[in-house]
């Protein structure tokens, strides 16, 4: 027997009845042969960590553009955080880790630079809008490779698709936007519980916010350090939904309540905060320039084997979605900035 197949039966004996299971997928857009050591979670988990896609992350705002000290977060340490939070809930509640952590790696792949900042300008300026959950599907599903794209399982790109969740319910009643899978559905609350706690902790760093500015019904609920308010939301989702057992995922009233009041807070006094959203504006201003200027002048490489019947909006689109923050910042001042000239 290979070794994917006694993980496979592995998979059968020791997972909960409400797991998806790596032999039972329903397979990749174009078939191909199975891996003899790997399950099909288990590549797809692997072939989003050698992405380029993956890698561009480190240099991907999550809230502070371009921060000048170590221990903020970037969208790749925030990737990491999403994936350890839902890796942990998956394991207590006996669903499939590998599926989780290949989603909770792809989720965030089609984000652009500085943050929903540049997600917002895009969705301005593309004609069919821009929505970063789908961007990172068409990264995995074409981008990648080339054009080939990297051909993950169908359960992988559903998760990855519907993992966000805006403003709207924490756990919401309507199924239709939820990921299919119970896998799915738990990456999009574990990258509600890692923003709710990491960005407010990056927000008291940078001093934005007060640590006595926190509501105290949140303080009172969820705990009054970081550790703490990850440890109460996550024992509440794993023992709210053990205590069900109905193949749904649930959370406490008064943890639910208290998450979404943390929320607010931090629309209102961090992501919406003059000090943050300032430079926000000026991110803005960078990209539509760049947006601009590529769609006028083409981009700055051929890519007619990539690009045979695509809009040159969303060539351009892509393009802008891919950059780094630092990336975008260099060749706007390439390309806009006035150089002395030379003696």
């Amino acid at each position: 027997m290979k070794i994917r197949e006694e993980l496979e039966e592995l998979e059968r004996r020791l997972l909960s009845p409400y797991a998806a299971l790596a032999a039972e997928s329903k397979g990749r857009l174009r078939p191909e042969e199975e891996c003899d050591v790997r399950t099909a979670f288990q590549r797809d988990r692997d072939r989003i960590i050698h992405s380029k896609a993956f890698r561009r992350l480190k240099h991907k705002t999550q809230v502070f553009l371009s921060p000048g000290g170590d221990h903020y977060r970037t969208r790749l340490t925030h990737t990491l955080e999403v994936a350890q939070i839902a890796r942990s809930m998956a394991r207590a509640l006996r669903l499939n880790e590998d599926l989780t952590e290949a989603i909770a790696l792809g989720h965030d792949l089609g984000h652009t630079p500085f943050g929903h900042a540049g997600e917002t300008v895009l969705n301005e300026l593309h004609p069919e809008g821009f929505r970063h959950y789908e961007q990172s599907l068409r990264v995995v599903d074409f981008l990648e490779k080339d054009g080939r794209g990297l051909n993950l399982t169908w359960e992988v790109r559903d998760g990855i698709l519907k993992h966000s969740k805006g403003k709207g319910p924490i756990l919401p009643e309507d199924s239709e936007h939820l990921a299919a899978t119970l896998e799915g559905q738990l990456v999009r609350v574990a990258d509600i519980i890692a923003y709710l706690n990491h960005d407010l902790d990056d927000a008291l760093r940078g001093e934005v916010i007060k640590e006595s500015e926190i509501p105290e019904e949140c303080v009172k609920i969820l705990g009054e350090r970081h550790s703490e308010r990850i440890n109460t939301m996550v024992r509440s989702l794993v023992f709210r939904t053990l205590a069900a057992d109905d193949g749904k995922l649930h959370l406490d009233e008064d943890v639910i309540f208290a998450m979404e009041k943390l929320r607010e807070f931090l629309f209102e006094r961090v992501y919406e905060a003059p000090v943050v959203f300032g430079e926000f504006k000026k991110a803005k201003k960078l990209l539509r320039e760049l947006y601009f200027y590529f769609l006028e002048h083409g981009l700055p490489w051929d890519k007619k084997g990539l690009y045979r019947n695509t809009p040159p909006h969303q060539q351009v689109c892509d393009f802008i979605a891919g950059m780094t923050d630092r990336y975008a910042l260099s060749l706007f001042e390439k390309l806009f900035v006035p150089r002395p000239w030379p003696l």
